[in-house]
């Protein structure tokens, strides 16, 4: 060794790319021979933290980070709670004042012409529906990779779900798979912009209008997401908004639908107050009761609770993206991790989750569920993510029940053909092999926070051997 003084962390790097070359993939191998050079060596491996020469955590060894992330949600007293304070105090707790203020907000916020509240996401979505008059009998074309709120709404209208496969690279539905599932029944697709990001809907929306479908978009993970510059949830004929606690806009619960309809925003606002007479669906004085409907009233205190969440939103979703691109950045080129893509026209991201897909192989055949386990003991939270929705009971236990029996011929309702018809091949694979996903919370960290998630995918991936006798 020359006489060079060498800093402790440079000594590291350079011993720790020498020992890295006997846990590359094999494809940085010719002939027995380690090809590691500069230029092949993967760019964020190029300079690894010192932790990655350490044993990893789930074998004993010092995590990669031991420090808390970012609570969710924040809550600021100096400026949060004058407003709710006087809600409370006011004993105006049922729908009034406030309720309309945040309305009108996020209606503007979105660019949209109308926006009304109720109890949740789901329940935007079933009220969507049906003030569409999809209900027995109908089908309506859902991705698998979702949640149980986008499906269960159809399930209650009466409608039936059809699956249509993702494109694994972005978790979206993939548009080239929709008109293939299309029948005589099909009234209506639901283009989930599932993680916050977009879904494709310049290919989705020419399809719909092509066969006269109604779309409803669950934007209830994509908070100001974007296409083109325009707000996912305003681009087809309704959006539907979550506001739980875990979203990048929470409330506790609570959820919204937007839409430039007059007539069918009319009759959702009636349908959430009983269907009582509101707007253009009026009547005689005296005659009651107008429409069937239901109660998904929001409270006054929730509306101002949103209120303050949403002026802290804009800010967030732009570090969010900041973070999330920064974050791709840098574990893009690790062997085996393939970050989210974005479609070309997505001008923004909600990101209210980090997804990326894990190739077992290229990490010695090590199981997605260590990958996720020994992640986490690295100090970063991680998980799984969906199960196939498109396969569970609660679908078999819908069509035992005497109206879907009433509604629905033998065939459409043996649970075995059904999901043959709605296999979903790539969906399976993200659910059950790849898929690895990081909260939205810990986008609102630092970069050096998005350094040491990277840092410890890289410190797994070059243990992945060691890691092999884990279950």
């Amino acid at each position: 060794m020359s006489h060079t003084n060498f800093s402790r962390r440079e000594f590291l790097r350079r011993n720790s790319l020498t020992g890295l070359g006997a846990v590359l993939s094999p494809s940085l191998l010719a002939n027995g021979k380690s090809l590691l050079t500069p230029e092949t060596i993967p760019q964020s491996i190029k300079a690894p933290s010192i932790s990655i020469a350490e044993a990893p955590a789930l074998l004993g060894g010092k995590p990669v980070r031991a420090k808390a992330w970012p609570t969710w949600p924040l809550w600021k007293p100096e400026t949060d709670e004058k407003q709710l304070l006087e809600v409370i105090r006011s004993g105006i707790w049922s729908r009034a004042n406030v309720v309309n203020e945040f309305e009108a907000k996020w209606a503007a916020a979105l660019g949209v012409k109308r926006a009304l509240t109720v109890v949740n996401g789901t329940n935007a979505i079933m009220a969507a529906l049906a003030q569409f008059d999809i209900r027995g009998g109908d089908e309506v074309l859902v991705p698998p990779y979702t949640f149980i709120g986008t499906v269960a709404p159809i399930l209650m209208v009466g409608a039936m779900p059809v699956f249509v496969d993702v494109d694994p690279e972005t978790f979206q539905i993939d548009p080239a798979k929709i008109e293939a599932k299309i029948t005589p029944r099909t009234r209506a697709i639901i283009p989930v912009h599932i993680l916050g990001l977009p879904a494709n809907m310049t290919q989705i929306l020419p399809i719909a209008k092509k066969h006269n479908l109604v779309v409803i978009e669950d934007a209830c993970q994509a908070h100001f997401a974007e296409i083109n510059h325009r707000k996912v949830g305003t681009l087809g004929n309704a959006g539907c908004f979550s506001f739980q606690n875990s979203k990048n806009l929470a409330i506790g619960e609570g959820g919204a639908i937007v839409s430039n309809d007059d007539v069918f925003m009319d009759r959702c606002f009636s349908y959430q107050n009983y269907g009582n007479p509101y707007g253009l669906v009026s009547g005689v004085i005296g005659a009651g009761t107008l429409i069937q409907g239901t109660k998904l009233r929001l409270t006054e205190y929730q509306a101002a609770i949103g209120l303050a969440q949403l002026q802290r939103l804009d800010a967030q979703t732009t570090l969010r993206n900041e973070n999330a691109a920064y974050l791709k950045s840098k574990i893009k080129d690790i062997p085996g991790i393939v970050p989210y893509k974005l479609y070309d026209d997505v001008t923004r991201a909600a990101f209210h989750l980090f997804p990326f897909r894990f190739k077992k192989e290229n990490f010695k055949g090590l199981s997605r569920d260590v990958f996720v386990k020994a992640l986490t003991a690295e100090g970063i939270p991680c998980s799984k993510g969906y199960a196939t929705l498109n396969t569970m009971p609660y679908l078999n236990d819908t069509f035992q029940t005497k109206n879907y029996q009433k509604m629905y011929p033998k065939s459409m309702l043996d649970f075995n053909s059904y999901i043959e018809r709605n296999r979903c091949p790539q969906n399976d694979r993200l659910c059950n092999e790849e898929a690895v996903w990081l909260t939205q919370n810990m986008l609102l960290g630092t970069r050096t926070d998005m350094d040491e998630i990277a840092s410890a995918i890289e410190k797994v991936y070059a243990h992945a051997d060691k890691l092999l006798t884990q279950k």
